[in-house]
């Protein structure tokens, strides 16, 4: 009866330490901007970016998987000109009274030995959800000086064309790809 109990007890240690070996990391939205490039009529580039983000990490180092949760407040874009802020939030473009948020989730993470470097997920922008995959170019992870946990931080980047989630303004002469930049840091719960 002895060795009974102890086998279900080494099986529930077990269970607990896989199910305890995922990190939850909650985005800081203050080191946090995901920006973006677009063409101006092939005479210059747009650049801007969204200021308000929230969202959760999930990576299992030693499974080499985990997941992303990523909300975007889409009223906070910022192109540094007020005037071009309002006409892409109205209706001819990101229409933030309509679609509110853009999110991307996943829950596949591509490993390279130890460092994370590609994520597919699902981009929903404008109402319409679509697989983008992001690059991950750097990531670090360090014990914060200051929050005195773990910090983890990335740069990411990927492609997509804006048509494909009906921001059709202007193509042509427009040309719809849209290159995204990612900062990321997120601090270990």
């Amino acid at each position: 009866m002895k060795l009974k109990h102890l086998i279900v007890a080494m099986l529930a240690t077990a269970t607990a330490t896989a199910a305890f070996a995922a990190d939850t990391y909650k985005i800081d939205p203050t080191h946090t901007f995901p920006s973006f490039e677009a063409d101006h009529m092939g005479i210059s580039i747009l650049r801007g970016k969204f200021t308000k983000t929230e969202g959760t990490v999930v990576l299992d180092r030693a499974a080499k998987t985990g997941s992303i949760d990523i909300k975007i407040d889409a009223d906070s874009l910022d192109f540094g000109n007020d005037k071009l802020n309002k006409h892409a939030k109205n209706e001819d473009m990101f229409d933030v009274a309509k679609f509110k948020d853009i999110t991307y989730t996943s829950k596949s993470i591509t490993f390279k030995g130890e460092t994370p470097i590609s994520v597919d997920g699902t981009l929903t922008l404008h109402g319409v959800s679509k697989p983008v995959t992001l690059t991950i170019n750097k990531f670090k992870c360090i014990i914060h000086p200051m929050h005195k946990k773990e910090v983890c931080g990335a740069d990411a980047s990927a492609e997509f064309k804006r048509t494909d989630f009906g921001i059709s303004y202007a193509v042509p002469p427009f040309a719809p790809e849209v290159k995204l930049q990612i900062q990321v840091e997120a601090v270990k719960n």
